[in-house]
């Protein structure tokens, strides 16, 4: 089956199963290896993309799902590293093994263009779908926090939020 959709603003067009899933068409068929596999079943969110703006699990999202429909992937969120989340990601050091990070980085790029001042509930609700092994939580909080002050719509959080500690969306786990 031959799909044609835009990704990262450029138009595309595959030859591909129906039912293959979009995030192997990105990583095998396009190249785009930012996004990534991790359990394969939307559970844990490390392949999140944006279909037409909405956070979308590319592990169980077919081919054909996305046929006229506009893609982001963590690729086409700044080429350059200047978006205010990368910016703040880097800033505050928010990464340890790094492999969940782009499905991390695009649920929270999608949750800045819906609520772009958003509350730790906000920010816990919209995250909660995104699983860190390494369980930096609370840097990934304060990082968004410190994105939507860098593109000039809130303020950092206040002192002490975002210290190291329990994680609410993770409680008892230390933020390493």
């Amino acid at each position: 089956m031959t799909v044609a959709f835009k990704v990262n603003g450029k138009a595309a067009s595959v030859d591909v199963p129906s039912d293959m899933p979009l995030l192997w068409v990105l990583r095998d068929v396009l190249g785009l290896k930012g996004t990534k596999f991790g359990c394969g079943m939307a559970q844990c969110g490390a392949c999140t993309v944006h279909v037409n703006g909405a956070p979308t699990r590319s592990c169980v999202t077919p081919a054909s799902a996305v046929e006229g429909a506009r893609v982001t992937t963590i690729e086409g969120l700044s080429a350059d590293g200047t978006h205010a989340l990368q910016r703040a990601w880097e800033e505050l050091d928010v990464p340890q093994c790094g492999y969940c990070q782009a499905g991390q980085l695009m649920s929270a790029a999608a949750l800045l263009a819906e609520r772009p001042v958003p509350t730790d509930a906000d920010i816990d609700a919209a995250m909660s779908g995104n699983l860190c092994r390494c369980a930096t939580y609370l840097r990934i909080r304060a990082a968004i926090h410190r994105a939507s002050a860098l593109a000039g719509r809130g303020s950092p959080p206040a002192a002490g939020k975002g210290s190291r500690g329990a994680s609410k969306s993770n409680p008892g786990t230390p933020d390493r």
